[in-house]
């Protein structure tokens, strides 16, 4: 499990430790830091805050902090597919690339559906108009494709690092999200106007300071325990995914990004998209709908791989799970890997938490 950057051992460790589970507390670093001795690794919490400042400024991670669910924030996304004949590919895709909603567009593998893109508005409505204007301006038809039932999102990438006596990556997954305050989740689906501040604060990071949280809130204007209970609150909400550092997956050495797309028959779906899920270096596993004549898969699974080979081997891991269910052929299945980013701006949670946020 070779990387592309060069890794100490206590960089490697940080790296598998926090991916999620980092505590919503005044000062996180310190019981973050001891957990990690518990499991072996000689760190305190001046280390570990200098560690992930580190490998920040090297780029081996996106960011720190809360990794923010736009889906229950407020708005729509949904996942588009298109055609752009060599001659005009250039052109297409920047015509897609103009339009603003448009979060992220792939070049992927495939004899005829080779642009896709991610869609994100304030208003769902909004899809449908964005998709029209983009058919009218390059003669190419869209095909959207929402997410219709989710069974996994969980973007972890793991290192080699020291091993414990059972032979796991030593400190790989400590959670200390109990350590937060005693907060009970509702079932309000808007913001309000500070909530709407905080998210917008924290979607891309919080600061790398001994206190991150207490930092976040005083930049919106928020007392420091309002700060703690509402982003522990919107993590057990579902509104934040998890907390920690957030790995740049290409700087690790995963830059196979494989979408393996299956056409699975809908009365297994329920029981096949667990089990697929479950496997560990799935990161993404969707139900999505087929498109008649041209697009006959309605099941999605996301894999990442330091090489072609492992890309391969995780994806006969995922036909060899989907053939405990049903009859799967070479004819039920293909695999788009990406050969080429044509834009990634991340998605606009300004608009979404704006047009979802209550009045006062």
């Amino acid at each position: 499990m070779n990387t592309d950057v060069d890794l100490t051992e206590r960089e490697r460790a940080v790296v598998n430790a926090f991916q999620g589970g980092f505590p919503v507390v005044e000062r996180p670093f310190e019981p973050a830091a001891a957990a990690m001795r518990d499991t072996g690794v000689d760190i305190d919490a001046t280390g570990l805050l200098e560690t992930i400042r580190e490998l920040d400024d090297r780029g081996v991670l996106s960011r720190f902090g809360p990794l923010v669910n736009a889906q229950e924030i407020g708005g729509a996304a949904t996942l588009v597919a298109m055609h752009a004949p060599d001659d005009r590919f250039d052109e297409i895709a920047e015509a897609v690339n103009d339009h603003r909603e448009v979060a992220h567009n792939y070049e992927r593998e495939h004899p005829h559906l080779n642009v896709w893109f991610v869609v994100s508005v304030a208003d769902e409505d909004r899809v449908e108009e964005v998709l029209a204007e983009i058919e009218a301006e390059t003669g190419q038809e869209t095909y959207n494709l929402p997410k219709q039932r989710e069974f996994r999102v969980e973007a972890k990438f793991y290192v080699d690092g020291p091993l414990d006596g059972d032979g796991d990556i030593e400190a790989a997954g400590i959670d200390l999200s109990d350590l937060g305050p005693d907060v009970t989740p509702t079932d309000e689906s808007t913001l309000s106007p500070a909530e709407r501040d905080l998210v917008l604060e924290i979607q891309g990071g919080v600061p790398l300071t001994e206190t991150p949280y207490a930092d976040v809130a005083d930049s919106i204007g928020q007392e420091i325990d309002w700060a703690l209970e509402t982003v522990t609150r919107f993590e057990r909400e579902g509104k934040i995914r998890r907390i920690g550092v957030v790995p740049n997956h290409y700087a690790l050495g995963y830059t196979e990004n494989g979408m393996t797309v299956w056409n699975v028959p809908d009365e297994v779906v329920p029981e096949v998209g667990p089990e697929v899920a479950a496997l560990p270096f799935v990161t993404h596993c969707y139900r999505r709908p087929r498109h008649e004549g041209v697009w006959p898969y309605n099941f999605f699974a996301m894999t990442h791989g330091r090489s072609e080979e492992e890309s391969q081997r995780r994806i006969e891991q995922v036909r060899e799970t989907m053939a405990e269910y049903w009859d799967v052929t070479d004819e039920d299945w293909d695999s788009l890997f990406s050969t080429q980013i044509l834009k990634k701006t991340g998605i606009r949670l300004d608009e979404r938490a704006d047009a979802n946020t209550r009045a006062r």
